[in-house]
């Protein structure tokens, strides 16, 4: 589902949280931009059930915890019949990722004695507008309920069923990889990581996402996936077998140090408006890796990410972009196909294929 692209039309709004105080500060916040008309509220999901067909939303915001029915639960029943793109409002909470899951488009960190109302207000209302020109991907049952179960539980096994590893050809041992998402992305990211082997080479991620979130997305993607996967920190090491996270609120650079390769993870200034971003990871790549590259895009809002991936062609890398028909926001992608840094471009279910096949042609 997308919706109209007409800027004179104004995106109607419905809030949905069980806090007053939420639900004011969102509404009044949200009504304050010109582009937002906030057209009504629910205090649960069963009162959003009742009122959406009355109200009409164009974009949903909706906290994930609240009594009775969970955001989550709600969501997986009533997406797939009714696709209206929905922004979690959430606290620090690991069942965040299970509403992505099922559907949700994105989401934005409840205000804490760290981040002043107009800092969650700003996100928000960004995240809002980016929703109205999303599509809506309704998840799977199954990918919420495997992402919640204990750590270690789904991480892929060796025998039936497992990948296949790409083997001992030296030429692999000589590979970086970096993947760059956001809107959408961290579904998106997922579907590629779990179909990769657990010998991959070195991967360094870049997500946007908000503070306190990486480490548990991280968590979530070392038991989907056969790789390890962790939150990055400044001197970690790039080796075949491990993907590194950028850490939120840190640019993650790739730094050479003789034939070795590791990560500088600093606070400085935002790049291309984020911090971490995908455009500062891809032009360290670009400017530092003498060895084979690959450079992934995936769906997400604006263009970080486009120029830097430009540079890594430029510079020899193999350069993969998700198509537009299989992302929430044919923004970062498309904005990189259009400028000619895209060798190829693939399905979300299919970047991981075009990937191993890349990989197994250098060897």
């Amino acid at each position: 589902m997308a919706i109209s692209t007409n800027p004179t039309k104004k995106i109607r709004v419905m809030v949905v949280d069980d806090s007053m105080l939420a639900r004011s500060i969102i509404m009044n916040g949200l009504s304050a931009h010109p582009r937002i008309e906030v057209v009504g509220y629910a205090i649960n999901t069963l009162d959003a059930r009742n009122k959406i067909p009355q109200l009409k939303p164009d974009v949903i915001t909706m906290d994930v915890e609240m009594p009775g029915q969970s955001g989550t639960d709600f969501l997986k029943q009533y997406l797939p019949s009714n696709p209206i793109p929905v922004i979690l409002v959430s606290s620090l909470n690991l069942k965040v990722f299970d509403a992505l899951a099922v559907g949700a488009i994105d989401f934005v960190r409840k205000p804490d004695a760290q981040m002043h109302n107009d800092d969650f207000i700003r996100n928000l209302t960004q995240k809002v507008i980016m929703a109205s020109f999303a599509r809506v991907r309704v998840g799977s049952a199954g990918g919420a309920a495997a992402a919640a179960a204990a750590p270690g539980a789904n991480r892929p096994q060796a025998g039936v069923g497992a990948i296949p590893k790409l083997g001992n050809s030296p030429a692999l041992n000589n590979v970086i990889i970096g993947l760059g998402a956001s809107t959408g992305g961290t579904e998106a990211t997922l579907a590629v990581m779990k179909r990769l082997p657990a010998d991959i080479p070195p991967m360094v991620i870049v997500q946007h996402m908000p503070t306190g979130f990486t480490k548990m997305y991280a968590e979530r993607l070392n038991r989907l996936c056969a790789m390890e996967v962790r939150e990055a920190q400044s001197g970690d090491e790039l080796k075949r077998g491990l993907a590194l996270l950028a850490p939120a609120d840190f640019q993650c650079r790739v730094v050479r140090i003789g034939t070795r390769y590791t990560l500088n993870c600093t606070h400085g200034e935002k790049v291309s408006g984020h911090r971490p971003s995908v455009d500062a990871m891809f032009h360290s790549m670009a400017d530092v890796v003498t060895c084979k590259m690959v450079g992934i895009i995936m769906t997400g809002m604006g263009q970080d990410g486009a120029h830097g991936l430009l540079e890594m062609r430029k510079k020899g890398a193999y350069t993969i972009g998700q198509d537009k028909e299989s992302s929430v926001v044919y923004g970062m992608p498309g904005v990189a196909q259009n400028i000619g840094a895209v060798c190829i471009q693939a399905s979300c279910d299919n970047v991981s294929n075009v990937l191993i096949r890349h990989l197994k042609s250098l060897g």
